[in-house]
Protein backbone atom coordinates (compact mmCIF):
# COMPACT_ATOMS: atom_id res chain seq x y z
CA UNK A 1 0.00 0.00 0.00
CA UNK A 2 1.64 3.09 -1.29
CA UNK A 3 0.03 6.99 -0.15
CA UNK A 4 -1.81 8.24 -3.53
CA UNK A 5 -3.02 11.57 -2.36
CA UNK A 6 -2.04 14.41 0.54
CA UNK A 7 -4.75 16.79 0.58
CA UNK A 8 -5.27 20.36 3.08
CA UNK A 9 -7.98 22.36 3.23
CA UNK A 10 -8.56 25.57 4.65
CA UNK A 11 -11.72 26.10 6.87
CA UNK A 12 -12.70 28.93 8.24
CA UNK A 13 -15.01 31.07 9.90
CA UNK A 14 -16.62 33.87 8.28
CA UNK A 15 -15.30 36.62 10.81
CA UNK A 16 -11.52 36.20 11.98
CA UNK A 17 -11.41 38.24 15.92
CA UNK A 18 -7.64 39.24 17.17
CA UNK A 19 -8.33 36.94 20.44
CA UNK A 20 -6.32 33.75 21.74
CA UNK A 21 -9.22 31.39 20.28
CA UNK A 22 -7.19 28.95 17.81
CA UNK A 23 -10.67 27.35 16.48
CA UNK A 24 -11.67 30.23 14.43
CA UNK A 25 -9.62 28.62 11.38
CA UNK A 26 -8.60 24.95 10.78
CA UNK A 27 -6.23 23.44 8.41
CA UNK A 28 -7.49 19.54 7.65
CA UNK A 29 -5.50 17.24 6.09
CA UNK A 30 -6.73 13.90 4.39
CA UNK A 31 -4.38 11.06 3.08
CA UNK A 32 -5.22 8.73 0.98
CA UNK A 33 -3.65 5.03 0.66
CA UNK A 34 -5.40 2.03 -1.14
CA UNK A 35 -9.28 1.95 -0.11
CA UNK A 36 -8.05 3.91 3.40
CA UNK A 37 -8.82 7.66 3.86
CA UNK A 38 -6.61 9.18 7.37
CA UNK A 39 -7.81 12.28 8.42
CA UNK A 40 -5.34 14.80 10.43
CA UNK A 41 -5.66 18.65 11.66
CA UNK A 42 -2.42 21.09 11.66
CA UNK A 43 -2.66 23.83 14.34
CA UNK A 44 -0.92 27.01 11.88
CA UNK A 45 -2.05 29.11 9.93
CA UNK A 46 -3.72 27.57 7.09
CA UNK A 47 -2.49 29.41 3.60
CA UNK A 48 1.18 28.98 5.53
CA UNK A 49 1.14 25.62 5.50
CA UNK A 50 -0.44 24.58 2.15
CA UNK A 51 1.89 26.66 0.84
CA UNK A 52 4.88 24.85 2.39
CA UNK A 53 3.11 21.60 1.07
CA UNK A 54 3.59 22.70 -2.98
CA UNK A 55 5.92 25.52 -2.95
CA UNK A 56 9.09 24.71 -5.37
CA UNK A 57 12.10 23.09 -4.59
CA UNK A 58 14.65 26.12 -3.26
CA UNK A 59 17.54 23.15 -3.02
CA UNK A 60 18.38 19.37 -1.71
CA UNK A 61 17.29 20.63 1.63
CA UNK A 62 14.32 22.97 0.69
CA UNK A 63 12.11 20.49 -0.95
CA UNK A 64 7.89 20.76 -0.41
CA UNK A 65 6.88 18.45 1.57
CA UNK A 66 4.54 16.54 -0.19
CA UNK A 67 7.28 15.00 -2.32
CA UNK A 68 8.69 13.48 0.59
CA UNK A 69 4.84 11.94 1.03
CA UNK A 70 3.36 10.95 -1.97
CA UNK A 71 4.00 7.56 -2.98
CA UNK A 72 5.59 6.43 0.17
CA UNK A 73 4.98 2.59 1.07
CA UNK A 74 2.76 2.96 4.02
CA UNK A 75 2.37 -0.81 6.01
CA UNK A 76 3.46 -0.41 9.33
CA UNK A 77 4.25 1.88 12.32
CA UNK A 78 8.33 1.47 10.60
CA UNK A 79 6.81 3.66 7.39
CA UNK A 80 5.38 6.37 9.11
CA UNK A 81 8.48 7.16 11.06
CA UNK A 82 10.45 6.67 7.95
CA UNK A 83 8.39 9.19 6.38
CA UNK A 84 8.57 11.93 8.72
CA UNK A 85 12.79 11.49 9.20
CA UNK A 86 12.44 11.86 5.02
CA UNK A 87 10.34 15.16 5.46
CA UNK A 88 12.39 16.48 8.13
CA UNK A 89 15.68 15.84 5.98
CA UNK A 90 13.92 17.30 2.51
CA UNK A 91 12.50 20.07 4.14
CA UNK A 92 14.97 21.24 6.40
CA UNK A 93 15.49 24.76 5.63
CA UNK A 94 11.57 25.29 4.87
CA UNK A 95 10.51 26.66 8.50
CA UNK A 96 7.06 25.41 8.44
CA UNK A 97 7.91 21.98 8.22
CA UNK A 98 6.86 20.50 11.07
CA UNK A 99 3.69 22.07 11.45
CA UNK A 100 3.04 21.17 8.25
CA UNK A 101 4.19 17.31 8.56
CA UNK A 102 2.32 17.13 12.29
CA UNK A 103 -1.38 17.14 10.86
CA UNK A 104 0.23 14.96 7.86
CA UNK A 105 1.59 12.52 10.57
CA UNK A 106 -1.48 12.32 12.04
CA UNK A 107 -4.11 11.53 9.48
CA UNK A 108 -1.26 8.72 8.32
CA UNK A 109 -2.03 7.49 12.19
CA UNK A 110 -5.09 7.66 11.71
CA UNK A 111 -5.34 6.08 8.20
CA UNK A 112 -3.26 2.52 9.61
CA UNK A 113 -5.59 2.32 12.39
CA UNK A 114 -8.34 2.00 10.33
CA UNK A 115 -6.25 -0.82 8.28
CA UNK A 116 -5.41 -2.66 10.88
CA UNK A 117 -8.63 -1.95 12.50
CA UNK A 118 -6.96 -0.78 15.66
CA UNK A 119 -6.76 2.28 17.69
CA UNK A 120 -3.61 4.83 17.59
CA UNK A 121 -2.73 4.14 21.32
CA UNK A 122 -3.00 0.54 21.02
CA UNK A 123 -0.48 0.74 17.41
CA UNK A 124 1.77 3.25 20.21
CA UNK A 125 2.37 -0.14 22.35
CA UNK A 126 0.09 0.85 25.15
CA UNK A 127 -1.85 -2.23 26.77
CA UNK A 128 -4.76 0.41 27.81
CA UNK A 129 -5.76 3.87 27.88
CA UNK A 130 -6.23 5.95 30.94
CA UNK A 131 -9.35 7.95 31.44
CA UNK A 132 -8.13 11.97 31.46
CA UNK A 133 -9.67 14.66 33.97
CA UNK A 134 -10.66 17.65 31.48
CA UNK A 135 -9.68 21.02 32.53
CA UNK A 136 -12.12 23.52 31.09
CA UNK A 137 -9.60 25.72 28.93
CA UNK A 138 -11.40 29.13 28.56
CA UNK A 139 -10.46 32.75 28.11
CA UNK A 140 -10.40 35.49 30.76
CA UNK A 141 -13.01 37.39 30.86
CA UNK A 142 -12.56 41.35 29.93
CA UNK A 143 -13.60 42.12 33.30
CA UNK A 144 -13.44 40.23 36.79
CA UNK A 145 -17.08 40.03 37.03
CA UNK A 146 -17.09 38.35 33.33
CA UNK A 147 -14.30 35.57 34.52
CA UNK A 148 -16.62 34.99 37.77
CA UNK A 149 -19.42 33.92 35.91
CA UNK A 150 -17.43 31.89 33.69
CA UNK A 151 -16.10 29.82 36.25
CA UNK A 152 -19.38 29.76 37.86
CA UNK A 153 -20.67 28.23 34.73
CA UNK A 154 -17.70 25.71 34.60
CA UNK A 155 -18.00 24.59 38.57
CA UNK A 156 -21.93 23.99 37.53
CA UNK A 157 -21.19 22.30 34.52
CA UNK A 158 -19.25 19.64 36.52
CA UNK A 159 -15.54 20.40 35.61
CA UNK A 160 -13.01 19.80 38.74
CA UNK A 161 -10.57 22.04 37.09
CA UNK A 162 -10.25 25.11 34.61
CA UNK A 163 -7.67 27.00 33.04
CA UNK A 164 -7.76 30.81 32.39
CA UNK A 165 -5.66 32.50 30.08
CA UNK A 166 -4.92 35.68 27.57
CA UNK A 167 -7.36 38.08 27.43
CA UNK A 168 -6.50 41.15 29.59
CA UNK A 169 -4.19 39.39 31.72
CA UNK A 170 -0.74 40.44 32.19
CA UNK A 171 -1.60 43.71 30.64
CA UNK A 172 -2.31 46.34 33.08
CA UNK A 173 -0.86 46.06 36.47
CA UNK A 174 -0.48 43.84 39.41
CA UNK A 175 -3.95 44.39 41.00
CA UNK A 176 -5.80 44.19 37.92
CA UNK A 177 -4.26 40.53 37.73
CA UNK A 178 -5.56 39.82 41.23
CA UNK A 179 -9.13 40.45 40.75
CA UNK A 180 -8.95 38.55 38.03
CA UNK A 181 -7.88 35.59 39.57
CA UNK A 182 -9.66 36.09 42.96
CA UNK A 183 -12.80 35.88 40.65
CA UNK A 184 -11.84 32.74 38.90
CA UNK A 185 -11.05 31.00 42.67
CA UNK A 186 -14.09 32.38 43.56
CA UNK A 187 -16.33 31.01 40.99
CA UNK A 188 -14.35 27.62 40.99
CA UNK A 189 -14.98 27.04 44.31
CA UNK A 190 -12.32 25.85 47.08
CA UNK A 191 -12.03 22.52 45.26
CA UNK A 192 -11.92 23.56 42.34
CA UNK A 193 -8.30 23.20 40.20
CA UNK A 194 -7.01 26.45 38.89
CA UNK A 195 -4.55 26.90 36.36
CA UNK A 196 -3.09 30.33 34.63
CA UNK A 197 -2.31 30.41 31.43
CA UNK A 198 0.05 33.97 30.72
CA UNK A 199 -0.37 33.60 26.95
CA UNK A 200 4.09 34.08 26.51
CA UNK A 201 3.02 38.31 27.93
CA UNK A 202 5.97 39.04 29.91
CA UNK A 203 8.79 37.91 26.85
CA UNK A 204 11.56 37.09 29.39
CA UNK A 205 11.02 39.86 32.05
CA UNK A 206 11.76 37.79 35.17
CA UNK A 207 10.52 40.83 37.33
CA UNK A 208 6.98 40.86 35.99
CA UNK A 209 6.54 37.32 36.59
CA UNK A 210 7.86 37.51 40.09
CA UNK A 211 5.30 40.17 41.13
CA UNK A 212 2.06 38.09 40.20
CA UNK A 213 3.81 34.86 42.47
CA UNK A 214 2.08 36.11 45.69
CA UNK A 215 -1.39 36.46 44.10
CA UNK A 216 -1.00 33.08 42.27
CA UNK A 217 0.05 31.14 45.79
CA UNK A 218 -3.02 33.47 47.89
CA UNK A 219 -5.42 31.49 44.98
CA UNK A 220 -3.90 27.97 44.95
CA UNK A 221 -2.93 27.66 41.19
CA UNK A 222 -1.54 24.83 40.22
CA UNK A 223 0.60 26.24 37.45
CA UNK A 224 1.11 29.23 35.91
CA UNK A 225 1.32 28.54 31.91
CA UNK A 226 4.00 30.39 29.71
CA UNK A 227 4.64 33.42 31.26
CA UNK A 228 7.80 34.16 29.18
CA UNK A 229 8.43 32.99 25.16
CA UNK A 230 9.53 29.33 24.89
CA UNK A 231 13.50 29.86 24.24
CA UNK A 232 13.40 32.21 27.55
CA UNK A 233 14.72 28.99 29.21
CA UNK A 234 16.86 31.22 31.38
CA UNK A 235 13.73 33.17 32.49
CA UNK A 236 11.88 30.01 33.40
CA UNK A 237 14.35 28.35 35.38
CA UNK A 238 14.43 31.84 37.54
CA UNK A 239 11.00 31.44 38.47
CA UNK A 240 11.06 28.01 39.15
CA UNK A 241 12.12 28.32 42.60
CA UNK A 242 10.53 31.83 43.64
CA UNK A 243 6.79 30.41 42.42
CA UNK A 244 6.71 26.95 44.37
CA UNK A 245 4.23 25.30 45.51
CA UNK A 246 3.34 26.54 42.28
CA UNK A 247 4.63 25.23 39.03
CA UNK A 248 5.46 26.15 35.33
CA UNK A 249 3.54 24.85 32.41
CA UNK A 250 5.08 24.76 28.90
CA UNK A 251 5.93 23.70 25.20
CA UNK A 252 2.55 23.94 23.42
CA UNK A 253 4.92 26.04 20.98
CA UNK A 254 7.87 23.20 20.25
CA UNK A 255 8.20 22.15 17.01
CA UNK A 256 10.48 19.38 17.93
CA UNK A 257 10.58 16.33 20.37
CA UNK A 258 14.08 17.13 20.83
CA UNK A 259 13.05 21.01 21.56
CA UNK A 260 10.78 19.67 24.23
CA UNK A 261 12.50 17.78 25.20
CA UNK A 262 15.27 20.20 26.21
CA UNK A 263 12.62 22.22 28.06
CA UNK A 264 12.07 19.81 30.15
CA UNK A 265 16.01 19.51 30.84
CA UNK A 266 16.95 23.13 31.30
CA UNK A 267 13.65 25.09 32.62
CA UNK A 268 12.16 23.48 35.72
CA UNK A 269 9.05 22.49 34.24
CA UNK A 270 6.33 20.89 36.61
CA UNK A 271 4.45 20.14 33.23
CA UNK A 272 4.99 19.90 29.22
CA UNK A 273 2.28 20.95 26.88
CA UNK A 274 2.36 19.37 23.37
CA UNK A 275 0.08 20.24 20.43
CA UNK A 276 0.45 17.30 18.18
CA UNK A 277 -0.74 20.06 15.33
CA UNK A 278 2.78 21.42 16.19
CA UNK A 279 5.24 19.21 17.22
CA UNK A 280 5.30 16.82 14.42
CA UNK A 281 2.67 14.83 15.26
CA UNK A 282 1.70 11.87 17.08
CA UNK A 283 5.18 10.41 16.48
CA UNK A 284 6.99 13.23 17.69
CA UNK A 285 4.26 14.41 20.77
CA UNK A 286 4.67 10.13 21.86
CA UNK A 287 8.60 10.77 22.00
CA UNK A 288 7.83 13.48 24.02
CA UNK A 289 5.60 11.76 26.55
CA UNK A 290 8.19 8.97 27.01
CA UNK A 291 10.93 10.96 27.85
CA UNK A 292 8.43 13.49 30.38
CA UNK A 293 7.46 9.74 31.99
CA UNK A 294 11.05 9.54 32.16
CA UNK A 295 11.92 13.21 33.99
CA UNK A 296 9.34 13.19 36.22
CA UNK A 297 7.56 15.43 34.36
CA UNK A 298 3.80 15.48 33.83
CA UNK A 299 2.78 15.51 29.92
CA UNK A 300 -0.70 17.39 29.67
CA UNK A 301 -1.57 17.80 25.55
CA UNK A 302 -2.60 21.10 24.51
CA UNK A 303 -5.48 21.36 22.18
CA UNK A 304 -8.10 24.15 21.42
CA UNK A 305 -9.63 23.44 18.33
CA UNK A 306 -11.65 20.60 17.17
CA UNK A 307 -12.60 17.20 18.45
CA UNK A 308 -10.72 15.51 15.96
CA UNK A 309 -7.21 17.33 17.60
CA UNK A 310 -8.65 16.62 20.61
CA UNK A 311 -8.48 12.54 19.65
CA UNK A 312 -5.11 13.13 17.88
CA UNK A 313 -3.58 14.78 21.25
CA UNK A 314 -4.60 12.30 23.44
CA UNK A 315 -3.18 9.11 21.75
CA UNK A 316 0.69 10.16 22.37
CA UNK A 317 -0.21 9.38 26.58
CA UNK A 318 -3.12 7.63 26.72
CA UNK A 319 -1.24 4.93 27.93
CA UNK A 320 0.54 7.05 31.07
CA UNK A 321 -1.94 6.54 33.64
CA UNK A 322 0.15 8.77 36.15
CA UNK A 323 -0.39 11.66 33.64
CA UNK A 324 -3.97 11.83 34.06
CA UNK A 325 -4.92 16.03 32.73
CA UNK A 326 -6.31 17.18 29.70
CA UNK A 327 -6.81 20.08 28.25
CA UNK A 328 -10.67 20.48 27.24
CA UNK A 329 -11.63 23.62 25.47
CA UNK A 330 -15.47 25.08 25.95
CA UNK A 331 -15.41 27.57 23.87
CA UNK A 332 -14.89 26.37 20.60
CA UNK A 333 -16.76 28.61 17.13
CA UNK A 334 -19.36 26.76 14.87
CA UNK A 335 -16.34 25.62 12.95
CA UNK A 336 -14.79 23.01 15.42
CA UNK A 337 -17.80 22.20 17.09
CA UNK A 338 -18.92 21.16 12.92
CA UNK A 339 -15.56 19.47 12.00
CA UNK A 340 -16.69 16.03 13.73
CA UNK A 341 -19.59 13.44 13.55
CA UNK A 342 -18.85 12.84 17.17
CA UNK A 343 -17.30 14.62 19.97
CA UNK A 344 -15.31 13.64 22.64
CA UNK A 345 -17.93 14.26 26.28
CA UNK A 346 -16.81 14.15 29.81
CA UNK A 347 -18.62 11.76 32.01
CA UNK A 348 -20.02 12.51 35.71
CA UNK A 349 -16.22 12.44 37.41
CA UNK A 350 -15.08 15.71 34.70
CA UNK A 351 -13.02 12.71 32.91
CA UNK A 352 -12.94 11.75 29.30
CA UNK A 353 -12.43 8.14 27.82
CA UNK A 354 -9.71 8.15 24.63
CA UNK A 355 -11.90 6.97 21.95
CA UNK A 356 -11.46 2.98 21.49
CA UNK A 357 -12.09 2.87 17.52
CA UNK A 358 -9.76 2.18 14.96
CA UNK A 359 -7.30 4.88 14.37
CA UNK A 360 -8.42 8.13 15.61
CA UNK A 361 -11.97 6.96 16.52
CA UNK A 362 -13.36 10.60 15.02
CA UNK A 363 -14.58 11.29 11.72
CA UNK A 364 -15.02 14.88 9.73
CA UNK A 365 -18.72 15.77 9.18
CA UNK A 366 -17.71 16.76 5.64
CA UNK A 367 -21.70 18.16 4.98
CA UNK A 368 -21.27 20.23 7.78
CA UNK A 369 -17.59 21.62 6.68
CA UNK A 370 -18.97 22.56 3.21
CA UNK A 371 -19.90 26.31 3.85
CA UNK A 372 -16.46 26.63 6.04
CA UNK A 373 -14.31 25.67 2.80
CA UNK A 374 -12.05 28.65 1.81
CA UNK A 375 -11.27 28.46 -2.10
CA UNK A 376 -7.87 28.65 -2.96
CA UNK A 377 -5.55 28.91 -5.54
CA UNK A 378 -1.85 28.93 -5.90
CA UNK A 379 -0.13 29.25 -9.65
CA UNK A 380 3.59 29.71 -10.28
CA UNK A 381 4.87 30.69 -14.01
CA UNK A 382 1.34 29.71 -14.93
CA UNK A 383 1.63 26.51 -13.30
CA UNK A 384 -1.50 25.75 -10.79
CA UNK A 385 0.57 24.07 -7.88
CA UNK A 386 -2.76 24.11 -5.54
CA UNK A 387 -6.56 24.32 -6.09
CA UNK A 388 -9.05 23.55 -3.21
CA UNK A 389 -9.65 20.43 -3.55
CA UNK A 390 -13.28 18.62 -3.11
CA UNK A 391 -14.03 17.74 0.55
CA UNK A 392 -15.46 14.48 0.37
CA UNK A 393 -14.60 11.08 1.97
Amino acid sequence: MRVEAVDFFYLAMPTIFDIGDGSQDALLVRVQAGPYVGWGECEAAPLVSIASLICPMSHSACKPVIASVLGQPLDDIADIARIGADVRSNSADLLQTDHTLSGIDVALWDLLGKRLETPVHTLLGYKRAYSKVCYASVLFGDTPEQTFHKAQRIQAQGYRAAKFGWGPFGRATVAADAAHIAAAREGLGSDGMLLIDAGMIWGDDLAAATQRVAILRDAGAVWLEEPFWTEAIAAYRALAPRIAPVRLAAGERCHTAAMAIQLMEQADLGFIQIDVGRVGGISAAHAVATAAAERGVTYVNHTFTSHLALSASLQPYAGLQEHWLCEYPVELQPLARDLTITRIEPNEQGEIVVPDAPGLGIQPDLSALQPYVIDVEIRVRGRTLYRTPALSA
